[in-house]
C-alpha cells in the first residue's frame, strides 16, 4: 500500500496529530491554545499512538492541509492531569511541559471554563458544599459527558436536586454568575451589566442522563418520575439511546461506523434490539456483515455492563460527531426533519 493510500485512512484527529508532531513546540503549543479541553485531549491521544510516521507521509498531511486550510474546525474531551501525561507519552518530559504550560497557562479561561479542565471529581469537590443552584449552574454549563461524571461523585438525593434545578433552568442573572466568580475565584467575562445567559433547560438534562451509568439513570428518572411525572416524559423524549441509532440515517450509520472498532461494536449489539443490528448490517458490505453476524453468533455470554460501556462509547463517538455537523441524529434525541 501506497503512502497517499496510508494517508487516505488516517482519520481527521489523526492528521492533525500528524500535522502538530510536524511543527516546532512552540507552534503547536500556539495551535492547541485555540481549542478546548475536548479538542485537546482528542488530538493528544493521537500523537501519542502515532508510531513510524514517514516523511512522505507527513508531506502528503500537509499537503492536504494546505488545500483545506481556509476551512477550521474543531475536534472534540479531557482533564488537566490526563492531558499531561498524554503529551508526555507523546513527545516526552522536557519537551512537554513546556508545551503543556503554554496550553494550560498562557490563555485566558474564565473560572467556569477552567473547570472543563479538572478531572470530575475534582469539580465535584470544588461545588460538593456549594448551594444548589450554583451546582446545577455549573454542571449545566459543563459538557454533558463530564456533567454526567461529576453527577456520578454525589449521592442521589443531590443528583435529584441538580438534575431538577438544571432541566427548570432556562437563563441566569449576572448576579448568579458574580457568586459564581467569587466562588471560583476567577474574573468572569463580562460584567454586572451584562445580559442574562443561556444555560440548562429540560434538553441539557437529557443530554447529561444520557452520560449516566444506567443504574444510576434508572434510579434517578424513577425519582423524578415521582416528583413530576411530566417532566420525567419530556426528559426521556429528549435522550437519545442505543437504540435509537435504527433512526439515523444511512449515511449516518455508515460514517459512524468507520468511526467504531469491531470489537466495540460486536459487544454493543449483543444488547441492542433486531432493528438496530439489521441498520448496522445495512450499511456494511456484504462481506463486512457477514463477518459482523458469524463474529456475534461465536460470541460467548458477556457481562450486561460491558454491553453497556461499548454501547456508550458509540453514543459518545456518534454524539461528538452530531456536535461537529458529520451526522443528524434521529430519533428521540433528534431534531423532525422537514
Amino acid at each position: 500500500m501506497n503512502d497517499r493510500a496510508v494517508v487516505a485512512k488516517l482519520s481527521r484527529v489523526d492528521k492533525a496529530a500528524v500535522l502538530l508532531l510536524s511543527l516546532g513546540e512552540t507552534d503547536a503549543a500556539q495551535v492547541l491554545r485555540h481549542m478546548g479541553p475536548k479538542e485537546v485531549q482528542r488530538v493528544g491521544v493521537a500523537m501519542a499512538q502515532m508510531r513510524n510516521v514517514h516523511r512522505e507521509q507527513v508531506e502528503q498531511v500537509m499537503s492536504e492541509f494546505v488545500e483545506i486550510v481556509g476551512d477550521q474546525t474543531s475536534l472534540g474531551v479531557g482533564s488537566d492531569s490526563y492531558i499531561r501525561k498524554m503529551l508526555t507519552s507523546a513527545l516526552g518530559e522536557d519537551k512537554a511541559n513546556g508545551l503543556i504550560d503554554r496550553i494550560l497557562l498562557g490563555g485566558n479561561t474564565s473560572g467556569l471554563d477552567s473547570l472543563k479542565w479538572m478531572e470530575p471529581r475534582a469539580v465535584a469537590d470544588v461545588i460538593r458544599y456549594e448551594h444548589p443552584q450554583i451546582q446545577a449552574i455549573v454542571v449545566a454549563y459543563l459538557d454533558p459527558d463530564q456533567a454526567g461524571e461529576v453527577l456520578g461523585h454525589f449521592d442521589h438525593k443531590v443528583r435529584l436536586d441538580i438534575i431538577l434545578r438544571v432541566s427548570s433552568l432556562n437563563t441566569v442573572q449576572p448576579a448568579a454568575l458574580k457568586e459564581l466568580n467569587n466562588i471560583l475565584e476567577k474574573q468572569f467575562s463580562g460584567n454586572s451589566n451584562a445580559s442574562r445567559t443561556s444555560l440548562g433547560g429540560i434538553k441539557r438534562a437529557a443530554d447529561i442522563m444520557n452520560f449516566l451509568d444506567s443504574s444510576i439513570e434508572g434510579q434517578l428518572m424513577d425519582s423524578i418520575r415521582e416528583i413530576d411525572d411530566t417532566l420525567s416524559v419530556q426528559i426521556e423524549d429528549l435522550m437519545f439511546v442505543f437504540n435509537n441509532l435504527s433512526d439515523v440515517d444511512d449515511r449516518g450509520i455508515q460514517a459512524l461506523l468507520r468511526e467504531v472498532s469491531s470489537d466495540v461494536l460486536v459487544l454493543a449489539l449483543k444488547g441492542s434490539d433486531e432493528g438496530v443490528k439489521e441498520k448496522i448490517f445495512k450499511n456494511m458490505s456484504k462481506r463486512a456483515s457477514e463477518l459482523l453476524r458469524d463474529d456475534l453468533e461465536a460470541k460467548g455470554p458477556v457481562r450486561v455492563s460491558d454491553v453497556e460501556t461499548a454501547q456508550k462509547e458509540i453514543l459518545t463517538i456518534a454524539r461528538r460527531m452530531a456536535e461537529a455537523g458529520e451526522i443528524v441524529l434521529g430519533g428521540k434525541g433528534g431534531e423532525e426533519m422537514i
